[in-house]
């Protein structure tokens, strides 16, 4: 089988879909399938060309092209940039190796109709992996109005999309209601959520030297004194997420002198928190850049309790894939956001973390500084966390569903799993008993 990630990030970026298709593509070549991968030659959200055209990594042939001319400078440039990958991505995918399947994930947005032309001229399969909805998304983070033309043509697009999928993989229960609401029938979507490798922390664990814990030297090299407290907010905190309620949250503790607050990464809605900072003369918080994967176990162990957030009404639109890193390494979260959203969902069905409103900067700053005087309660969600990943998002349960799929999809018409193809049966995922009333 011939598998094609199409999506505008890929290896060696380190945004979370880069690094999930790397996972899913490693998967597939150990099981002896044959996988590409058409990306840009950008990182993502830069500007200019550094990456190479074509490259072999790990049995995966990479094929790139284009440029960012822009980076994420304004929306207007954004849509440039797109339309230039699109238009290349599209070529390349016509006149490549005739794939069986192509992925295609939402990064540009709408990149799935480059997957159904291929489909209709060259009859590969495809599948719609849906990281975020639009225009969705943009409508609830107040950059397109619900009621104009625009939007409503992006609408009938993406249910276009969405109703003439093969198979259209969502990321959990509240995607999945959201996208049932758009009346697309529920046999044509199959859930696997996000992951994260279990096996990293152990790895990681074993080559640290000198008796060091994991995160350990990155807590020295930021600064914190030993019986501090540290509250991490790791990956990218864009539109779709709330950085006010943080920001308030750390004014209130300012005086709390054992604990301390860093954001790890990148975004717009970051430097939201940096100028409040700057303004409020906030001694407590402290910014880094973007880790190298290969250090996020690392980083992630630094913090005793993790911060997670997403702005209520986007909950379904997109599912913040932070969580389950943070799980891996055995760590407790904080999520900011709606109850039913599927990370507040995860955490009360694990006993891994905490939910509180968007807003509340108050009860944010009780429930931290709680945990920071209850460091056993801190730790014992920690453990919960890890093993809330076993079997249900670890790498290994979800990849192997997604292998599963395939196989499905791209079999012989006589082959008795084609009675088990999604548009026939239930979603394939069901590795926990927590999930069987929701995502059946």
């Amino acid at each position: 089988m011939h598998v094609l990630l199409l999506n505008q990030a890929f290896y060696p970026d380190v945004v979370a879909t880069a690094q999930m298709g790397k996972d899913l593509a490693d998967h597939l070549v150990r099981q002896g399938h044959s996988v590409s991968a058409i990306a840009s030659r950008s990182i993502y959200g830069q500007s200019g060309a550094s990456l190479p055209k074509r490259e072999t990594v790990d049995g995966i042939e990479i094929h790139r092209v284009g440029f960012s001319l822009f980076g994420k400078s304004s929306i207007f440039a954004r849509i440039l940039d797109f339309l230039f990958f699109y238009l290349l991505a599209t070529v390349r995918l016509l006149t490549m190796k005739r794939p069986d399947v192509v992925i295609a994930y939402t990064t540009p947005p709408f990149i799935m109709l480059a997957a159904l032309v291929c489909r209709a001229l060259r009859g590969s399969k495809a599948v719609y992996w849906v990281m975020d909805l639009y225009p969705d998304l943009p409508v609830a983070c107040g950059v397109m109005k619900p009621e104009s033309a625009l939007t409503g043509f992006l609408e009938r697009t993406h249910r276009y999309l969405l109703f003439h999928a093969d198979a259209t993989v969502v990321l959990g229960r509240c995607m999945r209601e959201k996208v049932l609401s758009k009346h697309i029938p529920p046999n044509r979507l199959v859930m696997i959520p996000v992951w994260s490798d279990l096996h990293l922390t152990s790895e990681q664990q074993a080559g640290q030297s000198q008796g060091r814990s994991l995160g350990q030297a990155t807590r020295e090299a930021m600064g914190v004194a030993p019986g501090e407290f540290l509250v991490m907010y790791s990956g990218n905190l864009g539109l779709g997420h709330d950085a006010r309620t943080m920001a308030e949250a750390i004014k209130l503790l300012r005086d709390e002198r054992s604990i301390r607050f860093v954001f790890v990464g990148g975004g717009k809605r970051r430097k939201e928190i940096q100028d409040f900072a700057e303004r409020e003369g906030l001694t407590n918080v402290r910014f880094e850049p973007y880790r190298p994967r290969e250090e996020i176990a690392d980083s992630l162990s630094a913090a005793d309790l993790h911060l997670i957030s997403l702005k209520e009404g986007v909950e379904g639109i997109m599912v913040p894939s932070k969580l389950f890193g943070i799980m891996a390494v055995g760590r407790a979260s904080v999520f900011i956001g709606h109850p039913e959203s599927e990370i507040a969902r995860v955490l009360d069905e694990t006993g891994s973390g905490v939910t509180v409103r968007e807003g509340d900067a108050a009860k944010l700053a009780d429930a931290i500084r709680e945990l920071a005087r209850d460091r056993a309660k801190c730790a014992a969600m920690g453990v919960k966390a890890r093993e809330g990943l076993k079997g249900a998002y670890d790498q290994t349960t979800a990849c192997d569903a997604w292998a599963a799929l395939l196989e499905r999809l791209t079999a012989p018409d006589d082959d008795p799993r084609k009675s088990e193809h999604p548009a026939l049966a239930a979603p394939i995922w069901n590795p926990n008993p927590w999930h069987t009333t929701h995502a059946s």
